[in-house]
């Protein structure tokens, strides 16, 4: 029988968690904290979470399991990753971005490396056919060369429906880290950078327009932009000696090759993608399975914070 999983919580990530899990056989049991949030789990899935939060779940039960997947709110993902870590769960797959500050996912990484835990940050992206395909491409023309990419949000929608305080007030890392992990995953991480912003809002007042540019370990030249008062949409695109590979929409993938303008789409046929929240599968498959290559540990997300903290302006 397959070691049970904890998965924490019982919102709308936990249900493609458990759909997922349920596909490959895994044994798992759901930790939610309301009532009204497990009854609608239970009438979505057909899955009873236990309530009361984690904290009771830890006392009630006689053993945790040694394997947690949190998908817990944005600003409750440090603190559940913490406790988990101290009860001795040794591989945790934390959902992005892992902690809204960098105190916080530095304070996992050295908890992570007293523990022995192995703890991952579950950037899905990553795992997306078109991404899967783009690496391909690029790898065959020799690499990399220059990449830009764009995290432009669409700031009525986050003001009207997003309700945290701190999620908002970090909501690029909150959510355009999403975009420039995917980037720097493909092109490498930052070795220099210099960046820009402008403006404000009143939900996010370290900036609300930004541009930088800068190198990577792979040699690779990069620049980016964000207009968070104009429409915009996330976007990366990478060259190579022979190709511009587009991702825009990410889930899409056009290729731009040398002596042409007229970009061709691929069709990508997958199944995975297609029937659970895409990258998802193959996020959680590597991750049982340790195939750790592809995924952000949380040393490699505390070293990102330091970039994406000069990226949106932060203290």
């Amino acid at each position: 029988m397959e070691e049970e999983i904890l998965l924490v919580g019982a919102g709308r990530m936990s249900m493609e968690y458990s759909k997922v899990l349920r596909a490959m056989n895994i044994p798992f049991i759901v930790v939610g904290r309301s009532e009204k949030s497990a009854e609608n789990f239970k009438q979505i899935t057909g899955i009873s979470p236990f309530t009361g939060g984690i904290e009771r779940f830890i006392e009630k039960a006689g053993k945790i399991p040694d394997i947690a997947i949190i998908a817990v709110n944005v600003v409750d993902l440090y603190k559940v990753c913490k406790l988990l870590i101290r009860k001795g769960v040794s591989r945790i797959l934390l959902e992005k971005p892992g902690a809204l500050f960098i105190e916080e996912i530095n304070d996992l990484f050295s908890e992570s490396v007293k523990s022995g835990s192995s703890i991952f940050i579950a950037y899905n992206r990553r795992f997306y056919n078109s991404v899967e395909m783009a690496k391909e491409i690029l790898a065959s023309d020799g690499g990399v060369l220059s990449f830009n990419f764009e995290f432009t949000e669409w700031s009525d929608k986050v003001e009207a429906f997003v309700t945290d305080t701190d999620e908002k007030n970090r909501w690029f890392i909150s959510n355009s880290s999403h975009v420039a992990d995917l980037a720097f995953y493909l092109g490498g991480k930052p070795v220099d950078i210099k960046c820009y912003t402008a403006g404000g809002l009143p939900w996010h007042e370290s900036a609300s327009i930004f541009g930088g540019s800068g190198i990577t370990d792979k040699g690779a030249i990069f620049s980016y932009t964000a207009n968070w008062n104009a429409p915009g949409r996330w976007g990366v695109e990478l060259l190579s000696a022979h190709n511009r590979v587009i991702l825009r929409p990410l889930e899409q993938l056009q290729i731009l090759k040398k002596g042409s303008l007229q970009p061709e789409s691929y069709n990508l046929e997958d199944d995975l993608d297609k029937k659970f929240k895409p990258g998802l599968y193959r996020l959680v498959e590597a991750f049982l399975k340790g195939d750790y290559n592809r995924l952000c540990s949380v040393k490699e997300q505390a070293e990102m914070f330091r970039y994406y903290c000069l990226i949106a302006n932060y203290d």
